[in-house]
């Protein structure tokens, strides 16, 4: 992590301006998961679009209405994806200000076929934790433009962290919830995660002429050509070390990853194993590594 990510440390619960239309608002959620918290973006001028409420709690509900200044008003309340770090306070909010909810899905949708597989086999999504309640007044598809008085959002579906993650772009800048982070690399956590779709949408989001990313956590990302073409190469020398791994055997997904994150600690190496399988998913659906029988996560893996 640079200096830059690291020296982000802004006070929870104020609004601070980083557009002439953009406010974020920090919420008091800080983990190792979350680095400072969540990232609360409020869009516009008068009528508000609020990007990611954030998690449950009564003071950072209470920061986004003191951020109202006179004549202003919240209209729209957008979800990048159902994470419990993004997207519970969003009911509160509308119970407060009357604005719907607005997202692709719940948190089964986006999901690509063969998460959906392994869903309903039984393995369970890792990481922040899934807001299973979450379900939006307003379904937006990709494509669709949110709009304002003076602000207008397009949706960009951006499966991979989340299937149900999408980013908002807005002028030269992009809301990019989880899918691109400055402070550390995307989880992608199967079921939930899929790292074929982060890649696709990686790719998605590098063919357009981004001035800026400001992420659901951290630091806004000044250079997002460079970031996404780094979590880019980040991915592929991970693939290549399970490649390359394999060739002494086939293997678990759980003795690869203790066998690549040597200095891990232990209390890490199950996340480490999600990352694992998350890469051996994408390996099976490229046709270069397949399952002994069913794919699932204790499954042996061998090279083809």
């Amino acid at each position: 992590m640079d200096a830059q990510m690291m020296a982000f440390n802004p006070e929870p619960g104020v609004a601070v301006a980083l557009e002439p239309k953009v406010r974020r608002i920090l919420a008091p959620n800080p983990s190792p998961m979350t680095f400072r918290g969540t990232n609360t973006y409020l869009v516009g001028t008068r009528e508000l679009a609020v990007i990611d409420p954030g998690p449950e709690s009564d003071a950072h509900l209470q920061a986004i209405l003191d951020a109202l200044e006179p004549g202003q008003s919240i209209t729209h309340i957008c979800v990048t994806h159902a994470h419990l770090d993004h997207s519970p306070l969003a009911a509160a909010l509308s119970a407060q200000t009357g604005a719907p909810i607005l997202a692709f899905g719940g948190p089964e949708a986006g999901r690509s076929a063969v998460m959906q597989r392994l869903a309903e086999s039984g393995l369970a999504g890792g990481g922040e934790g899934v807001d299973a309640s979450f379900a939006p007044d307003v379904v937006v598809a990709e494509g669709e433009v949110i709009e304002g008085p003076d602000w207008a959002l397009e949706v960009i579906h951006t499966p991979g962290h989340f299937g149900n993650h999408i980013a908002f772009g807005f002028e030269d800048m992009c809301f990019v919830g989880d899918h691109v982070m400055g402070w550390a690399s995307s989880l992608v956590s199967p079921p939930d995660g899929d790292l074929t779709d982060f890649m696709a949408s990686c790719q998605k989001l590098r063919a357009r002429p981004w001035r800026v990313f400001h992420a659901g956590h951290g630091a806004p990302i000044e250079t997002p050509a460079e970031r996404l073409d780094w979590l880019m190469a980040h991915r592929m020398s991970r693939e290549a070390e399970i490649l390359s791994a394999l060739k002494q055997g086939p293997a678990t997904a759980e003795a690869l990853a203790a066998l690549i994150y040597k200095d891990t600690p232990a209390a890490l190496l199950p996340a480490a194993t999600r990352n694992v399988f998350a890469h051996l998913v994408d390996l099976q659906g490229k046709s270069q590594v397949s399952p002994a029988g069913e794919l699932c996560a204790e499954a042996v893996f061998e090279l083809l």
